[in-house]
């Protein structure tokens, strides 16, 4: 196993006194696709605010190449190369599909993603960038997010429910794309209920359950049956 890029150690979080997250630990490596599945309420988006610095964390509990990054504030944890794909994608409505992604590149870190390799990546958008966000589909519009987050040149991206109320088709789609985005060495983080897709992509799954890490392992190694179980705790 390559050192891990990221680390989560004994990780718990909280929103005021609800405990939300409880000992979870994960880690993943650089060129690495990680599948986080759950219920509703499970804990997965938690546990991707936690490591993009939108929730307290204790310090040492998550590892970023190495150094402590829990607690760190957002923007600090972003400037290092962790980029979040929200729930919801959090598009800006008055922006072009275009401006959204330059909002993107603001931090100006070295790498390979750029407007040329977005669009070389998602064409779509090419034809469609200068249409402001609100006109675009569903599913470009998920293009636009996932893009946005690249035009920062991560290290580590976190996607959060990246299928959530997008047509099969549509998924597949946006799906295929991530054997590019590995191929630079980007670790991705997949929190996702479609979890046929995301078993199809991701090397290693971490099944949560109120909380908790109710399963790891090799997605090739698991079967149906064990995430089932895992899943809905029966």
């Amino acid at each position: 196993m390559p050192e891990p890029l990221l680390a989560v150690r004994q990780l718990d979080a909280f929103y005021g006194d609800f405990q939300a997250l409880f000992g979870v630990a994960m880690e993943l490596a650089a060129g690495e696709a990680v599948a986080v599945i759950g219920a509703n309420g499970a804990g997965k988006s938690t546990l991707l605010k936690s490591i993009a610095g939108l929730l307290r964390a204790r310090r040492d509990a998550i590892l970023f190449d190495g150094t402590p990054i829990g607690g760190m504030r957002a923007n600090a944890v972003a400037a290092r190369g962790v980029a979040l794909v929200p729930e919801g994608r959090g598009l800006f409505a008055s922006l072009s599909a275009e401006e959204n992604l330059l909002i993107g590149g603001q931090l100006k870190r070295p790498g390979p993603w750029n407007l040329q390799r977005i669009y070389e990546l998602f064409p779509v958008l090419a034809e469609r960038r200068l249409l402001p966000s609100t006109a675009l589909s569903g599913g470009q519009q998920q293009m636009v997010a996932i893009g946005r987050a690249l035009m920062s040149n991560p290290r580590l991206l976190l996607c959060d429910e990246i299928s959530l109320g997008l047509a099969p088709i549509v998924v597949r789609d946006i799906y295929a794309r991530l054997p590019a985005i590995l191929a630079e060495r980007v670790a991705v983080v997949l929190v996702e209920q479609d979890i046929v897709q995301a078993l199809k992509v991701a090397h290693r799954v971490y099944c949560l359950q109120e909380g908790r890490v109710a399963l790891s392992g090799a997605a090739k190694d698991l079967t149906r049956e064990q995430i089932a179980a895992a899943y809905f705790g029966v």
